[in-house]
């Protein structure tokens, strides 16, 4: 931090953020458009596809909040742990780190109506810790920090440390706790709420966040639980009780622009017009991400559509599952013969008879010649990126 400068809990403002409305009001328009699209385009996609997007961004988000740490939990794991917790199972994985943050994450958003107070936040932290003790830090967990003065975020080595982040005395963490929660409450969205109290719903997640993370009132952990926050924030501003995106996935993908912005707004001025704003633009392109992959499964149901009146034989339909569900992963450089017969175990004769049969009947298309040739679902195809020449359907 350059010399005299102080941090934002030290200035005579605090803790009165303020944002230019004026200059924000494009990104936040496009962030709200957004939301609008992936919100009308969920509902075309039924109950069941709802509930599956909103399964896949809850194990994201679990996830990705977790990894912006260096925590790493495996997919299948977290899968299991959501299901589990859906399907009302009283049984839970091998990995209550895991299962404790799933309970944090549902909590925020499925009971984002119910109030946030200390002795919430205490519990969220203390599920992150199985046992009463941070393994990173070694210290007690279940309620703020109570050591003796400042927590201190830094890098390098012994001598040569630098210093990110100074948070208030653990002294002030009560008394700045009780002031954050109580602007929390006041400013939930309501229908009687007064202009004063009036936040944009995104806007209001940002300054939560930001909020939170200065005041690090936890020894561990303050980083999920102030993105569990931002989770809940979120959910009452857009009046949903099942997320459909998850914006630690893309906070994840930016983790440094992330850490940067930050630390930036934490220091300097109680003016946070960046931070905000770069907030409201991950916002959006997690919400953008969350509206394509609904666009991709409208695509494969429009395909499914097409095709289900054609006489397909199960080796057929089980390769066009796999195009469909795997995409490039399956065959990056396009299908050909060769692993079409890897795929289903069938001779060449029948494998090129397979393949020129689902050309003919327009569900893959072509391109190349000879030894070259390759096969590709058309909407694999656009978004492989250019080609040297178009695809050529049956």
């Amino acid at each position: 931090m350059i010399k005299d400068q102080k941090w934002v809990w030290q200035l005579s403002e605090w803790p009165k953020f303020v944002y230019d409305g004026k200059l924000l009001a494009p990104a936040l328009a496009e962030a709200h458009w957004m939301h609008g699209m992936l919100a009308g385009k969920s509902q075309t996609i039924g109950f069941e596809g709802v509930q599956q997007i909103a399964l896949d961004a809850l194990v994201d988000e679990v996830i990705y909040t977790a990894a912006i740490e260096g925590v790493r939990f495996p997919r299948e794991l977290v899968h299991s742990s959501v299901v589990r917790k859906h399907e009302f199972s009283s049984s839970r994985t091998d990995s209550r780190n895991v299962d404790g943050l799933v309970d944090v994450i549902d909590d925020a958003i499925a009971h984002a109506d119910q109030p946030l107070d200390a002795d919430r936040l205490c519990r969220w932290q203390s599920a992150l810790f199985p046992g009463e003790v941070s393994h990173t830090l070694k210290c007690v967990v279940g309620h703020f920090r109570d050591g003796h003065g400042h927590m201190r975020i830094v890098s390098g080595s012994h001598g040569q440390e630098v210093v990110h982040y100074e948070a208030p005395p653990s002294s002030d963490v009560p008394k700045e706790m009780a002031r954050f929660l109580q602007w929390f409450d006041d400013t939930k969205p309501t229908q009687k709420q007064p202009q004063d109290l009036y936040y944009d719903g995104f806007a209001r997640a940002a300054i939560a966040h930001l909020w939170f993370e200065c005041i690090h009132p936890f020894e561990d952990g303050n980083g999920r639980v102030g993105r569990a926050i931002v989770s809940m924030a979120l959910a009452q501003s857009l009046r949903e009780t099942t997320g459909l995106y998850s914006l630690s996935c893309q906070l994840f993908t930016a983790r440094n622009e992330y850490y940067e912005a930050l630390n930036s707004a934490q220091r300097g001025e109680m003016k946070v017009s960046d931070w905000v704003k770069w907030f409201i633009g991950q916002s959006t392109k997690a919400c953008a991400i969350a509206t394509k992959n609904i666009d991709q499964i409208i695509e494969k149901r429009r395909f499914w559509e097409k095709v289900q009146d054609s006489a397909l034989n199960e080796r057929q339909k089980r390769v066009l599952h796999l195009l469909l569900d795997t995409g490039s992963r399956t065959a990056p450089d396009g299908l050909n013969a060769e692993k079409y017969m890897a795929l289903t175990g069938v001779s060449k004769a029948t494998a090129t008879r397979d393949l020129s049969a689902l050309v003919n009947v327009g569900q893959l298309c072509t391109h190349g010649v000879g030894r070259a040739l390759r096969y590709y679902l058309e909407l694999n195809f656009r978004e492989a990126g250019p080609h040297p020449a178009p695809c050529v359907k049956g």
